[in-house]
Parts: structure tokens; sequence; C-alpha cells
């Protein structure tokens, strides 16, 4: 994935920096290295982050990145778009999704847990179903997209017998129940990392996986990063607060595809742009243009400001 971007300007020097903070050699793992290789979610999870922050300042040198253009992050995803948003650093955000990683890796060696993705069904339907069988909607993808997380047995079954309403389930080749309570240790450990950095205020209004709401605080965005280890992303209602800021049109940072086809299903009025190579800046140029002057304000009463642990609960 980090192939081509490393014959531009200044991209091998960054990820050389990235690599020192993550403690891999990163360069390598997004290069030559084989599939076998980077699905460990240890090395995963830095490198994704590495290679969308990079290719982040490369479209910002080339376009442009609008002023007030809203930013949000699946996952791990929102440590870039912390970074993005002037919270931290890129190389501090490489390094928090490293530490991240690493203890998503042990929480997933102590129990045998795993994710599938659960396609059709009402929303509430289909959670009220994954909750009776003991497992949990993980990722609330929007565009008729749960992701159900829990004991594999639980999964197998749910394969067997899908919720009414949905079509199939669809096992996925993960680590384990990422988003849930057995990430509790992982939580643990990356509210003791995070501690240690000195967060800035967003200068871009920036969603949360929480509840898709903006949040105006660095150090309360920080939180809820943490807290979202083991609580469901709610990408759904992030791409809805997308809709509600007025955006018209979405760029995706390579490595790039997933989030623009759930776009597209759920805003099929919003233009989409997924950015995978250098070839794509051309593209984004004439994308940016046209959709730059979008109205983007904040919706009346969303909170903006730091929020109560009720609030954010």
């Amino acid at each position: 994935m980090l192939a081509p971007w490393l014959e531009l300007p200044s991209v091998a020097e960054s990820i050389a920096a990235m690599s020192d903070a993550a403690g891999l050699d990163l360069e390598s793992l997004g290069t030559s290295a084989g599939a076998d290789d980077i699905k460990d979610t240890a090395v995963t999870q830095p490198l994704v982050v590495a290679t969308s922050l990079l290719v982040a300042a490369v479209l910002d040198a080339a376009v442009g990145l609008p002023e007030g253009a809203p930013t949000a992050g699946h996952s791990v995803g929102e440590l870039a778009a912390a970074a993005i948003a002037g919270v931290m650093d890129p190389v501090t955000a490489v390094g928090l999704a490293a530490r991240r990683g690493r203890a998503m890796a042990e929480c997933c060696r102590a129990t045998p847990t795993s994710m599938a993705a659960v396609l059709g069904g009402e929303t509430d339907d289909v959670l009220a179903a994954l909750e009776a069988r003991g497992l949990v909607g993980a990722n609330v993808n929007g565009g008729g997209q749960i992701v159900a997380a829990g004991p594999v047995e639980a999964l197998s079954a749910l394969k067997d017998d899908p919720p009414g309403g949905a079509s199939r389930v669809i096992p996925l080749s993960v680590a384990g129940a990422f988003h849930t309570g057995y990430m509790a240790a992982a939580e643990t450990d990356l509210a003791s990392a995070v501690n240690s950095v000195i967060p800035a205020e967003p200068t871009r209004p920036l969603l949360t996986n929480a509840d898709g709401s903006v949040v105006g605080s660095g150090a309360a965005y920080l939180g809820l990063l943490v807290r979202q280890l083991t609580r469901p992303v709610r990408w759904d209602l992030c791409m809805a607060q997308l809709a509600a800021l007025g955006v018209s049109g979405t760029v995706e940072l390579a490595p790039a595809g997933t989030l623009t086809g759930l776009v597209k299903r759920a805003l099929p009025d919003v233009a989409t742009l997924a950015i995978k190579s250098p070839d794509d800046l051309d593209k984004a140029r004439e994308f940016i243009a046209e959709h730059a002057t979008a109205s983007t304000k904040l919706p009346t009463g969303t909170p903006s400001d730091d929020r109560s642990d009720r609030q954010i609960r």
C-alpha cells in the first residue's frame, strides 16, 4: 500500500520517523511484506494510520485540505482523523496506533473471539437479536451492515441462523472481538499511553465514533477514542452527521475503498472519491475544488466542547 507513495518527495523521511515511533519497519511492511506479515492487528493498525497520514500530507501539499472540512475516522482511523484535525502530530498518532494494536492483539490471544458482518435487516432488530445471542453489534456501519462480535461458537451459530430480515452473515478474518468488553485490558493500556499526550484543540470539525457528534476539545476526543475500544463504532451516526453538516463530497484516504462504499449506500446524494494511489491526486484537485465551498456548520444542538462522562456514555 505504500510503494507508490514512497516515490514522492519527503515520504520516505516521514515513514522512517513513523517507523521509529511504532517500533516497526513500516516501509518494508507497506511495500514488500506478504499478507501473512501484515494481518496481525499489532502491525495492521500502525500501518493503516501511517498510510492515511502520509497520503493526507501529500494531498495537502499538492491540493490543499479545505479549511473547516469535517474529519472522521473509522475505529483506528480515529487516530488519523485526530492528527489531521491537529489534536496531535502524525508521528504521535502512529505511535499510539502501534500501542493500541499490540494491546488489542494481547486481548485477542487471551480469549478466542471473532467478528462477522451481518448484511440487511433493520438496525434495532439486528442489534436486539445479537444481544439475545450473547453478541455485540461492534460496528454499526450503516448501509445495511452491522458487524457482530463475540465468542466464536456464537458467531458460527449466527451464520447458520441469521437474524430476521438479514440476508446473510459473513465471517471476517480478524483477530478477535474488537470494540467489545473483551478489549478491556487494551482500553486500560491505551489510556495509560494517552496520558503522556498533550492534545491541542481540533482545527476542524472532528467527529467521534461514539455517537457521530462533533467534539471541540482535544482532551475530550482522546478520552472518547480510548473508551471506544470497548464500545461500538457508530459509523452510521458519523455519516448522518456528515450529511447534517452539509457535506456534498467525501474523500477517503488510502488504503481506501471500504468507507467510500458505505457512504455510497447510506448517502447516495453525496459524491465520493477514494484515493488509492498518487494517480488519484489530479482527481482530488478537481473534486475538492468542486466541493470545498459546501456549507459545513454545526447543526443546532450539536455539542462542540468538552462533555461530561454521563453525556459521553
